[in-house]
């Protein structure tokens, strides 16, 4: 049966997040006077990854609410014990200057323009309905989509298969009417795929590790070859594009 409806990640898939995070920590440590502290910005971006991946990892395992893993970030990065409102007041700053730099792929509207009249869309995001919500908003995108659900909502996240049956749910769909878009050929493509939905892993050379094993999902470098995708659904015997 035909794909009737798209389901999409946002991060550095429709959103330029990598972009916007380093130009949003660079005009931060600017601001606070720290960025010869971490010897530049390419090395001070690295630490704050590695420090979100950790933090983030426990919220996801459900030992820390969401505000708390983004206060310890702050803490851990700056190597300080601050209190609650300071390490809140310095991630606002930083959140000023990381949403200044938002923008979307140029790739983006043409695609969601092509495909409007032919398919539903909603997202599913590893992040929260709180900051999905406002950046989808802020990016003029939020009424394309029927619905935005988010891991911490959810109490479930990608890669598990149950994240993305919450979205075909909120469709009304089976898996198997719906495409699932995203950047990272794991959590995205590997997870939608073994799911049951049209996996769509979106190249946008953001990830360093690449894929091993049987190839899952259709790899694409742009989204304008989305629609071709979604027309030929070759998942059942066809050759993937994955790899």
């Amino acid at each position: 049966m035909a794909v009737r409806a798209v389901v999409w990640d946002v991060d550095d898939t429709l959103f330029d997040y990598t972009s916007a995070d380093r130009e949003g920590m660079r005009a931060h440590l600017l601001a606070e006077g720290l960025l010869g502290a971490y010897g530049g910005v390419e090395r001070a971006l690295l630490r704050w990854r590695e420090i979100t991946d950790v933090q983030y990892a426990r919220f996801a395992a459900g030992e820390v609410g969401f505000i708390t893993q983004r206060r310890d970030r702050t803490r851990v990065f700056l190597g300080r014990d601050l209190t609650d409102a300071e390490a809140d007041a310095w991630f606002e700053r930083h959140l000023a200057h990381y949403e200044a730099a938002w923008s979307l792929f140029p790739d983006v509207l043409p695609v969601l323009d092509a495909l409007a009249a032919g398919y539903r869309h909603a997202v599913l995001s590893n992040s929260s309905i709180t900051v999905q919500e406002h950046k989808l908003r802020t990016l003029d995108l939020l009424d394309r989509f029927e619905s935005v659900l988010c891991a911490a909502e959810l109490g479930v996240s990608k890669p598990e298969a149950g994240a993305f049956h919450a979205a075909c749910e909120a469709l009304g769909l089976p898996p198997h009417e719906v495409a699932y878009v995203g950047d990272h050929p794991e959590i995205d493509g590997r997870g939608a795929a073994e799911a049951g939905l049209l996996s769509v892993w979106i190249d946008r050379g953001t990830v360093l590790v690449r894929p091993a094993g049987q190839p899952v999902a259709h790899r694409i470098p742009t989204l304008a070859e989305l629609p071709a995708v979604l027309r030929a659904d070759t998942r059942f015997g066809a050759p993937s594009t994955f790899g």
